[in-house]
């Protein structure tokens, strides 16, 4: 399983080859590296509306694939514990190799999140963790929608997708301006619900390395070790942000 794609996602939109993905990815890192230094010269732009839409729009397109995963998962019985993917061409399992894809096509348009950081000169929140982040979603999910949409994915899917509705509705907040400053007190907790589900998800993925579950181990190791990495750098942004900051 782990070594062919599936049939049934494989002429999709940026699936069929890593071509496509790839040349995002390195216009990403290009816009990252001269972004910066082409708006040095150029006035900071306030794109109060359109970051509101945007964030807005996030919050509906995170609440539309969190619905698609839960529901279908309820409804074809998936398991929490082990869920070997359906490759039949079933109704639910279309469904849910097609919530598969656009959880990986957030990933495409959540780049914008950077763009807007180099257009509004926000360059200190571009950080290591901000785009490591955002570059290597695109590779993950294009592994995961190529080769295994749905099974044990799923649960990713849906943890994730549910705290970016939280994640962009405080975004949209605070696109509103300073006056919004007093309501955001939350942020902390946003963080704090990011850490849970690095460990809710580093759980999920090795309890599977440790059973039987025919859901492929090179993908659960490369989760476990991927979530590892993301909670070590949110750990550290929490203490610098939170702990240290403070003090």
């Amino acid at each position: 399983v782990f070594c062919y794609s599936d049939p049934r996602t494989d002429p999709w939109p940026l699936v069929y080859s890593p071509l496509p993905v790839t040349l995002i990815f390195t216009s990403y890192l290009f816009m990252v590296a001269l972004g910066p230094s082409c708006m040095r010269q150029r006035r900071r732009l306030e794109l109060r509306a359109p970051l509101l839409a945007y964030n807005l729009a996030m919050v509906a397109l995170s609440s539309y694939i969190f619905y698609e995963f839960l529901v279908t998962s309820v409804m074809a019985n998936y398991s929490y514990l082990c869920q070997p993917v359906d490759y039949s061409r079933s109704e639910l399992g279309m469904r849910m190799a097609r919530v598969c894809w656009w959880f990986f096509f957030s990933k495409v348009i959540e780049l914008l999140d950077t763009v807007f950081l180099i257009l509004r000169k926000k360059q200190e929140q571009v950080t290591f963790l901000h785009v490591y982040h955002h570059g290597s979603m695109l590779f993950n999910w294009w592994s995961g929608v190529k080769y295994v949409p749905g099974g044990q994915a799923f649960f990713v899917g849906m943890l994730n997708s549910f705290v970016h509705i939280f994640m962009y509705g405080y975004y949209a907040l605070a696109s509103l301006g300073p006056r919004m400053r007093r309501h955001l007190w939350w942020k902390r907790y946003l963080t704090i619900l990011q850490l849970c589900q690095f460990v809710a998800i580093a759980a999920h993925s090795s309890y599977n390395l440790f059973t039987e579950c025919p859901f492929p181990d090179g993908f659960n190791t490369a989760v476990f070790l991927y979530i590892l990495s993301l909670l070590a750098l949110f750990l550290r942004f929490y203490y610098c942000t939170y702990i240290r900051g403070k003090q």
